[in-house]
């Protein structure tokens, strides 16, 4: 993708809370530019300063110190009027809207062009029913928000959003509490938005998965590192995730793109599988049961396909199908149907292989 032009971009923006003259900072000096026609997600843990940033970035709470400039001028310097034609913020804990219908909602966008009285004319009308029908929520045009699904209520704050025709949309955690396929759904949707549409989208969201599928950048917001940002591959292949949660237990796969946890264990495995799919899967079974499937340099293989340990003989296991799955430890070879029958024979020996090796 080419993008045309910066829409917005932080000069050592430093963004925090002021209370009288004392001033709280939470991250400093940080640069950051927003491209026209990308979406863009901000990751980062609970309580790291997601929704400060972007409240700052919407003029809904002033910044500390620098400068943040929106289509070259200074986000501090436009009035609300202006601001709501050039930035539609979906920051849906703010609203008590249950009693509204979703045509009224999304009439709402039209606020910056309606007037002293706020009334719609024609030309409003068609614009709040295009963006429902392009959200797919028309059909639910006369529904009440509190007769919604999660999802079908993000569609709608969504298209009060594009009912603005604002080139910028800031979204705040727009896929909680939602299920995967509105998820997927609502993802697919902004990605749409910003390709399509020529939208520039920021949005914050703890699904990792999905934003590494669709996201053209990553900002990745952390108290150790601060904002960093970047296109998405980039990123994942600078081990720019690795970092992202500060914890020994969790590890990211950066051939899949996902996080994992991790499962402490020195009880090794043999493990080879007739393709990619069965391997990762059975890797995965045996990780789960506390089994390492690294073979390090302690471990050889005869022609007679026996592994060794310095300790020892170690089971090999071989996967040839879903249904064909064979073990073989000391001699003894068993056939398994299923993964379901390997994780129960692995259980079984665990005990004996642990005990053998320390």
């Amino acid at each position: 993708m080419i993008h045309t032009s910066a829409v917005i971009e932080g000069r050592q923006v430093t963004i925090g809370y002021r209370e009288g003259k004392r001033e709280t900072d939470l991250f400093t000096d940080m640069d950051f530019t927003l491209y026209r026609g990308e979406l863009t997600t901000l990751l980062g843990t609970n309580g790291t300063g997601k929704s400060t940033l972007l409240r700052t970035m919407s003029a809904t709470q002033p910044y500390l110190r620098g400068n943040i400039l929106l289509n070259g001028r200074e986000l501090s310097s436009y009035n609300e009027r202006e601001l709501a034609r050039h930035i539609g913020v979906v920051f849906t804990e703010r609203y008590m809207a249950g009693g509204l219908r979703v045509h009224e909602l999304v009439a709402l966008g039209r606020y910056p062009y309606t007037g002293f009285f706020g009334r719609l004319d024609e030309n409003d009308r068609l614009i709040t029913e295009a963006v429902m029908v392009q959200v797919g929520i028309y059909h639910k045009r006369d529904s009440y928000l509190s007769q919604l699904s999660d999802g079908e209520r993000q569609k709608a704050f969504i298209a009060k959003a594009l009912a603005q025709e604002s080139d910028v949309i800031l979204l705040d955690e727009p896929t909680a509490f939602l299920d995967l396929p509105s998820r997927i759904e609502t993802m697919s949707l902004l990605h749409r938005l910003a390709e399509e549409n020529g939208k520039t989208i920021l949005m914050s969201t703890h699904d990792v998965e999905q934003a590494l599928v669709l996201a053209d950048r990553l900002w990745l917001l952390s108290p150790g590192n601060g904002l960093e940002c970047g296109a998405t591959e980039d990123m994942i292949l600078a081990g720019r995730l690795d970092k992202l949660f500060p914890s020994d237990n969790i590890r990211f796969d950066t051939e899949h793109g996902s996080y994992y946890p991790l499962v402490h264990s020195h009880t090794p495995i043999a493990l080879s599988a007739t393709d990619p799919t069965l391997l990762h899967w059975g890797i995965n079974l045996l990780n789960r049961n506390g089994f390492s499937c690294l073979i390090d340099e302690n471990v050889s293989v005869s022609t007679e396909n026996r592994h060794t340990h310095k300790n020892g003989e170690i089971p090999h296991i071989s996967i040839n199908a879903v249904n064909c799955i064979s073990l073989s430890h000391n001699g003894t070879t068993y056939t398994l149907p299923s993964f379901s029958a390997l994780a129960d024979t692995i259980r079984s020996m665990k005990p004996k292989l642990t005990n053998s090796r320390q």
